[in-house]
């Protein structure tokens, strides 16, 4: 089946039909993870019931403030994105890739099991549909793959959700990432009032929705779904000036607004926790204490911190600024020359939960030599 015949299968789901979709899925034997609210946030997590979705809950972002309000509707994806990624499942915090058992003949070497987990993934936004593209160009798209990742990306089903609504920390148009879900799943829903708009985008989604309870899409249907997706558009008010922003930064490196920018950050990481693209790692050997085993570790690192450039001379960054100033030309200019593409897809973590609201947008727009951010980034 071409994409063009993809494109054009859309069926009403009706809301009630919800929890038949997850439940078939879990009857398949996937275990299916979405969004639901822990500790005053939305997050992903395990869930079997439409009643663990975040129903009736949105998220108000601004740079350094995330806050939970209840709606005036009962909305089931009336929200943007937490802190959370899909990252988490795919390219885990913390990974077992080695273990060795001293035996009698010596020490024994041996690679874990991968995970049989089958993820279905719930609720899924078109920037997040970007960064799982991007991450399978790092980990996937060279001649070194990763086996952990790609074991568990070939094993995961995507059930998209269209936005319809923007926080004012995204600008996924600038990115030309979203806001709108065009490829990159098996299923994408548009939530109108009564129900959901089903498209399918693969051969999996189509046979799915083939199992559940839908019926033809009305003209009216269709026509209020694409409202509801260009409402998200016109809603965003912060955008980035892309043209040219490799040679920007790079030609760049001694401009002021690194240490400007470096007096603010705090260096927590939290932006490179929160990225659904960033990869950096690191790999330690965890000695058990009788000195008859050895696990080798992979865990989530970050360029913020101060040991991650430390090679045998010293750390190479070893103020703050320089830190961020390689977070973000990596992540803006170099990123294209290793994986011919933004290591950015507009989603607005990074601003959101940045302690003091640094906001990249601005930085490009400072940087670029535009003192107003509002023609180049920030809120327009």
């Amino acid at each position: 089946m071409n994409e063009q015949q993809l494109s054009e299968s859309e069926v009403f789901l009706p809301k009630s039909e919800l929890q038949s979709l997850i439940d078939l899925l879990r009857n398949d034997g996937m275990t299916v993870v979405g969004p639901t609210i822990d500790q005053q946030a939305i997050v992903y997590d395990e869930i079997t019931s439409v009643d663990e979705l975040p129903r009736g809950w949105t998220d108000r972002q601004e740079p350094g403030k995330y806050r939970l309000e209840q709606r005036d509707d009962d909305a089931t994806f009336g929200f943007v994105v937490g802190p959370h990624s899909w990252k988490k499942y795919l390219f885990p915090p913390l990974t077992t890739v080695s273990t060795a058992e001293k035996t009698d003949q010596g020490w024994q070497m041996q690679t874990p099991e991968p995970d049989s987990t089958r993820y279905a993934f719930l609720g899924v936004r078109a920037c997040e549909l970007a960064a799982i593209a991007v991450q399978d160009r790092v980990f996937t798209g060279g001649p070194y793959i990763d086996p952990v990742y790609s074991n568990r990306r070939k094993n995961a089903f995507i059930i998209a959700v269209n936005c319809t609504e923007a926080a004012p920390t995204c600008f996924c148009s600038s990115m030309n990432t979203g806001p709108e879900c065009r490829s990159g799943f098996d299923l994408a829903l548009t939530e109108l009032d009564d129900g959901f708009v089903v498209q399918a985008g693969s051969e999996a989604g189509e046979t799915l929705i083939a199992r559940l309870n839908t019926s033809e899409i009305t003209t009216s249907q269709s026509e209020t779904a694409g409202q509801a997706r260009q409402q998200a558009v016109d809603q965003q008010s912060r955008h980035m000036n892309t043209d040219g922003i490799r040679d920007l930064l790079l030609g760049s490196l001694k401009h002021p607004r690194w240490e400007e920018v470096g007096n603010r950050c705090l260096g927590c990481t939290n932006c490179t926790m929160v990225c659904p693209t960033c990869f950096c790692s690191s790999v330690e050997d965890v000695t058990a204490l009788s000195g008859e085993s050895v696990e080798r570790k992979r865990h989530w690192d970050s360029c913020f911190n101060l040991s991650f450039s430390y090679i045998s001379h010293g750390t190479t960054r070893d103020t703050i600024s320089h830190r961020y100033r390689q977070w973000l030309t990596h992540k803006l200019a170099s990123w294209h020359d290793q994986f011919d593409t933004s290591g950015c897809v507009g989603c607005g973590r990074c601003i959101t939960w940045c302690p003091v609201g640094i906001d990249l947008t601005e930085e490009v727009a400072a940087i670029r030599g535009n003192g107003d951010s509002s023609q180049s980034g920030g809120q327009s």
